[in-house]
């Protein structure tokens, strides 16, 4: 049995994976976020474990003993999304806390996680200080940079792993595979371009990078968008309207004319219009007779809309703008959103979580806890991937058999 202390362990994403496998034992673990904390608790049974809730205030005096170290070390300082200080970034230097855990505790191994900019900072300055310091410590240290697509993931999402093990020759044995990117013959497919937010993809490929920054257009989860037949198809009219309109999805391809839009307050997506009557020309913007209004959308080129779920809030007396005009102000309490030849929609909190390697029954745990949605965006982009997480494990629990049985290989 491998005991574990887990740093900066957000929601439990090693943790996560630690149990799907077996053979490694929980002794405490460190999280600041008190969000994180909540939803930590609700996925795990923590009784009986030592908990810290800032890594700087660990005592290793009284620090239970334990054979891994893992975490997932604040990547800011590191990330090209930020201003990429490293270790000149206070978050940057809690490696260093990590290394003075290391050399107080002297596990046998340690997994580590960051973002792929760790390696570029300071012309690789920052990374060769961190290779020598855990050197320096009596750790033989192998790392490579894995996507999450290669681990049966749909999402693009690389990220550096370091592995380390105590005065043992561990090169190539915890971090490296086969043929694991079996995955990645699935690429991103972008429909239409622009910045950040404005960007639109289809959804049978890989999705984008999760991001623990859920503000903004589309949520920094993506825009995808949503055809009644498969595979989708971007039209500029819409299909024959036929009989067998109310079909489904599954059969008789081609004879679905649009997907209708719901121009009530919280859309919804539906196979047919409603009942057509005399109130349809009250327009979008009335507030009365919920349930009665319905359409489809027909666009020329991608349209800035303001608010979507607000139709009382305008911005100088518009909510929808023609093709091709520029975006509405930003603000802070406005929602700004894309649509284009369809439905446009980010992606929902659970199947972010989903895109991590998290089960259905786990998100639904956190949901119950309370967690915004905001939170739930947010832990689902700083957690590490369970897939990956779970195949370093079994490479460990071999590599550790091996080493019980010759300790001096």
């Amino acid at each position: 049995m491998i005991r574990v202390f887990d740093a900066f362990s957000g929601i439990g994403g090693f943790r996560s994976a630690f149990e799907r496998v077996g053979g490694f034992k929980m002794v405490g673990w460190c999280e600041i976020d008190k969000f994180a904390q909540k939803s930590y608790r609700a996925l795990f049974d923590t009784g009986g474990e030592q908990f810290y809730e800032n890594i700087r205030d660990i005592d290793t005096a009284g620090l239970a003993d334990f054979d891994l170290l893992v975490g997932g070390f604040p990547c800011q300082p590191f990330s090209v999304a930020g201003k990429r200080l490293g270790t000149a970034d206070e978050r940057g230097d809690l490696f260093f806390e990590l290394a003075r855990i290391l050399e107080a505790k002297r596990p046998r191994y340690f997994i580590l996680e960051n973002v792929p900019g760790l390696l570029g900072i300071e012309k690789g300055q920052t990374f060769k200080i961190i290779l020598e310091t855990l050197s320096n410590l009596g750790y033989c240290v192998e790392w490579l940079v894995h996507d999450s697509a290669g681990f049966g993931v749909p999402q693009s999402r690389k990220r550096v792993y370091l592995a380390g093990c105590l005065g043992v020759d561990c090169s190539g044995k915890i971090l490296a595979f086969g043929n694991c990117d079996e995955e990645n013959s699935r690429k991103v497919k972008q429909l239409i371009g622009g910045p950040q937010g404005q960007r639109v993809y289809a959804p049978d490929g890989l999705a984008v990078t999760q991001c623990s920054g859920s503000g903004g257009m589309g949520g920094k989860t993506g825009l995808y968008l949503i055809d009644m037949n498969y595979p989708p198809t971007l039209t500029e009219k819409a299909r024959c309207i036929t009989a067998r309109q109310d079909s489904g999805v599954s059969k008789h391809k081609g004879e679905h004319s649009a997907v209708f839009c719901d121009l009530n307050e919280n859309p919804q997506i539906t196979e047919n219009a409603r009942c057509l009557h005399t109130r349809y020309d009250l327009g979008v913007s009335s507030g009365k007779h919920k349930g009665e209004r319905s359409g489809v959308l027909i666009e020329d080129g991608p349209r800035a809309i303001l608010n979507p779920f607000k139709e009382e809030v305008y911005q100088n007396g518009r909510r929808v703008k023609e093709p091709n005009e520029p975006m509405f102000t930003l603000t802070v309490v406005d929602r700004h959103g894309i649509v284009h030849q369809g439905r446009i929609r980010r992606l929902m909190p659970i199947e972010c979580w989903r895109l991590q390697g998290f089960t259905t029954e786990q998100f639904r745990k956190v949901e119950a806890a309370g967690l915004s949605d905001a939170q739930l965006y947010k832990q689902a982009g700083n957690a590490v991937t369970v897939n990956v997480v779970e195949a370093l494990a079994r490479n460990l629990l071999k590599f550790d058999e091996e080493v019980q049985k010759c300790p001096t290989m």
